[in-house]
Parts: structure tokens; C-alpha cells; sequence
């Protein structure tokens, strides 16, 4: 069976289909555009073939930063830059909907474990510090 193939659109197609789906877009770092909805942002761009490419993962916005999730085992965090707070279920809920309807729109591939729920973006658990 022939798989498959999905066409990326343009980023201009990307950034004129985020605004029809009220997403706020504005400038962002290093010529990037900030796209934010749900109290999330990541960041996007042009990639060299003419597509848009995620520059900065989504995540939670903290004090203006785009704040990444950590995973501590017992709970998950929100942290950006020295600024550390507890995540709560409607922050991992509106994150993860921002991220799927990012992703959709951007005609991104959108792999199995990411569409079950939120995946943090590092892991710390604290009884495996110090082990070999």
C-alpha cells in the first residue's frame, strides 16, 4: 500500500491560518513569529524550503517567557528562566490544546504519545540523581 504523503504549506499559508483560528501572532526572537492562544506561546519561522518550523517548543507564558515543562515525578512544573511554579491541570490542558491546534495548523506530523496528553520537556526525577 502506497503510504501517505502530506504537502506542508507555506508559512505565510501557516500565519494567515493561525490568525482565521485566533491566534495571536506577533514578532518574535532572531526574525521569528511569537504565536500565542490559551495563555501559551511558541515561537515559528520560515524554514529554507519556504515552510514554518517551531523555533521554540510551546509552552506555558510565565512573566513573558515561554516556559518549558519539567517533569519531577511526583509533579510537573512550569519553569522559565529562575522562575519556577507548580502546573496545574487546566495549564498542562490549554497547553496541550494549543499544541495540537499549532501543530494541525502547520500541517505538522503529530506523533502518537504527544496526541494521548502533555509531554514535558525534561525529566527529573529525583530518586535516580546521583546514580550511575
Amino acid at each position: 500500500m502506497a503510504r501517505k504523503t502530506q504537502q506542508q504549506p507555506r508559512f505565510d499559508t501557516v500565519l494567515s491560518t493561525l490568525g482565521n483560528h485566533k491566534f495571536d501572532v506577533s514578532a518574535g526572537a532572531n526574525g521569528a513569529k511569537r504565536i500565542s492562544k490559551y495563555g501559551c506561546a511558541a515561537d515559528i519561522r520560515a524554514a529554507a524550503d519556504g515552510t514554518a518550523e517551531i523555533t521554540i517548543r510551546p509552552g506555558w507564558l510565565l512573566k513573558g517567557n515561554i516556559a518549558r515543562l519539567v517533569d519531577k515525578g511526583y509533579q510537573k512544573f512550569l519553569k522559565a528562566g529562575h522562575t519556577e511554579i507548580p502546573a496545574t491541570a487546566d495549564n498542562l490542558r490549554d497547553l496541550h490544546r494549543f499544541s495540537e491546534e499549532l501543530k494541525e495548523s502547520m500541517g505538522a506530523l503529530v506523533l502518537y504519545n504527544e496526541a494521548l496528553g502533555t509531554t514535558s520537556d525534561r525529566y527529573v526525577y529525583d530518586r535516580v540523581l546521583g546514580r550511575p
